[in-house]
């Protein structure tokens, strides 16, 4: 089952990675808004396109348990996105990419805070270490261009994406017991329906940008990958590990991200990437050896 989790939420933070190019690249071929509700659409349509006989069948959970599936859509799925792409017209991918970085730790004061649940030693280090990794890609190998980066508009939107969408990871302990495909038709379906306000906003405001090539491609890649492939992954590997643990693998996204730069871009690989690499996935290891350890502490204990 740890095994299971951990290939579900690397690929998850591979995806995520893409995400964040992704959205760098739809700067100026298709405004943010516009962005969130066509990528919720897209999504919605192709998982509702396979689920017809699942939602039938979970009906009447789904029914009880809409205004907690409307939320989650609405949070998890639509204002974080908001937030994340209108942030990256503000600010820059490494502001970006350091705030993103503090998802996990808002989500083990969290839990410790509302329900009780302790954060180890080793889960600490483990934060602490991949953080540092974080702090290594963004700053380009030197930790002192971190000192001159300057806090604007972008940086809050970005604080208020991080913390929407570690409420988003705490709160899926709530979420019903029924098929993925059920949970991400109603969850896609709101987070496209909470999205039209803010399209229509954008519209009257003059500052909607109609998708051309490059922007239909981003609106494709996000829809299918990011938005589908990669949240069902998050929500089993949440499903099987908790979201204390789960949650620390977001840290790997800007190294995926770096490396799919690189990859896709261009961009050269430099000796502070590996070091970043190992920091990061190093870290991720020892912190989820700690939380793995006292789980079967617990299991044991009971």
């Amino acid at each position: 089952m740890n095994r299971t989790a951990y290939v579900f939420l690397l690929v998850t933070a591979l995806f995520w990675g893409g995400n964040a190019v992704a959205g760098k690249f739809a700067v100026g071929h298709i405004s943010p808004m516009l962005l969130t509700l066509l990528r919720w659409l897209v999504a919605f349509l192709l998982v509702a396109a396979i689920s017809t006989r699942h939602v039938r069948r979970d009906w009447k959970v789904l029914r009880k348990h809409l205004w907690l599936l409307a939320a989650l859509g609405a949070f998890g799925f639509t204002f974080f996105n908001m937030a994340l792409y209108s942030a990256l017209n503000y600010t820059s991918a490494i502001n970006v990419t350091i705030e993103q970085a503090g998802i996990p730790m808002v989500i083990f004061i969290t839990n410790l805070l509302l329900f009780g649940t302790p954060v180890q030693t080793g889960q600490i280090f483990g934060f602490s270490l991949s953080l540092i990794g974080v702090a290594l890609t963004a700053g380009h190998g030197s930790f002192s261009q971190l000192a001159s980066l300057q806090v604007n508009f972008g940086d809050t939107l970005m604080l208020l994406a991080v913390l929407l969408y570690s409420g988003y990871t705490v709160a899926l302990r709530f979420r019903p017991a029924i098929n993925w495909q059920s949970l991400m038709t109603a969850m896609t379906f709101f987070a496209f329906l909470t999205a039209i306000p803010f399209t229509i906003w954008e519209m009257k405001s003059g500052a909607m940008r109609f998708p051309d090539m490059t922007g239909t491609l981003v609106v494709l890649y996000t829809a299918i990958l990011p938005s589908l492939a990669a949240q069902v992954l998050f929500i089993k590997g949440v499903e099987y590990i908790g979201a204390n643990r789960a949650g620390l693998f977001i840290n790997a996204v800007p190294i995926f991200g770096t490396l799919l730069a690189v990859a896709l871009l261009g961009e050269d690989f430099r000796p502070y990437h590996a070091v970043a690499l190992v920091l990061v996935l190093g870290g991720i290891w020892i912190a989820e050896l700690s939380g793995r350890k006292h789980a079967a502490s617990e299991a044991g204990g009971a």
